[in-house]
């Protein structure tokens, strides 16, 4: 969830260059701009001209960002956002990030940001106050838990209404929970991610819900003992349901319209199946089940 900078006097900037009026083309629409009036109109930004300011949350987790550093240009989604600024001619030292909670960044309201990204999936509910743009990642849900859990073996459709789940509040994790496994005992909800690896680690749920790369990562790296042992696994990821993230804008955002364009640029030459390879394809080879 970092923040790029058009904000309130940037979008009068662009209102003001008069570039194929951006304002009506958000993310989706037809009649899109072309890129070079793209990158004169970042150029020309009035409230932080040339500059780009992404958001996004605190912290962040591998293999999205390295290290809980957005700015290093590692993990999927920063590298992804350093792509982005070279197509709209932003040079990477004009790369802004600002912190965002994932939870605050598709509430309704203007933004202190230009984009947030942060594994923020496009929902229905979501795009009536916000602007997303087109797909960046299209992603499929999985399991974590204990290896001491009997989910682990034990995870039929019939099964895996039986435990007690826990997610981070407002995620599509946990909204898979109640929408598609159904458990019969209420999913426990928390205000962070870590706070639902902490409730998994300590034995209060039997299981969350995440996508796979993440899940794979907290399998693999992540949640250890205190003797630093991995005690946790990916019990295997659901069938896709058509989820994707997207970047996540202010509603109506001119800028969604040129992320769209860079973003098609970066499809078409094949730098997004390559970032997809480079930073997670390790953690995608993950067995289906049934919900």
């Amino acid at each position: 969830m970092r923040h790029v900078r058009l904000v309130l006097a940037g979008l009068m900037g662009l209102s003001a260059l008069g570039v194929a009026s951006l304002a009506p083309h958000v993310a989706g629409a037809s009649g899109a701009p072309s890129l070079a009036s793209c990158k004169t109109a970042i150029a020309a930004q009035e409230f932080t001209k040339g500059k780009l300011t992404v958001a996004t949350d605190n912290p962040v987790y591998t293999p999205w960002f390295v290290n809980n550093k957005p700015t290093n240009g590692q993990g999927y989604e920063s590298a992804l956002v350093y792509a982005l600024a070279n197509v709209l001619g932003v040079k990477k030292s004009d790369v802004v990030w600002v912190t965002e909670p994932f939870n605050a960044s598709y509430a309704p309201g203007p933004k202190k940001f230009d984009f947030d990204i942060n594994e923020v999936s496009y929902t229905a509910a979501r795009a009536k106050v916000v602007t997303f743009s087109h797909s960046y990642y299209d992603v499929q849900q999985s399991i974590v838990a204990l290896k001491t859990n009997k989910i682990v073996k034990n995870h039929s459709a019939a099964q895996l209404r039986n435990y007690q789940y826990g997610d981070q509040l407002g995620t599509t994790g946990l909204a898979y929970i109640n929408q598609h496994i159904k458990p019969t005992k209420p999913a426990r909800v928390y205000s962070t991610l870590d706070q639902a690896v902490a409730a998994l680690q300590s034995g209060q749920i039997d299981a969350l819900v995440i996508d796979t790369p993440t899940g794979q990562y907290m399998a693999s790296v992540q949640i250890v003992s205190k003797s630093k042992k991995l005690i946790a696994t990916q019990v295997g990821q659901f069938p896709s349901v058509g989820e994707h993230y997207g970047l996540l804008f202010q509603k109506h955002a001119p800028l969604a319209a040129c992320v769209n364009v860079a973003l098609a640029a970066l499809k078409a030459n094949g730098t997004l199946s390559s970032l997809a390879h480079k930073w997670l394809s390790i953690y995608t080879s993950v067995s289906v089940i049934q919900p």
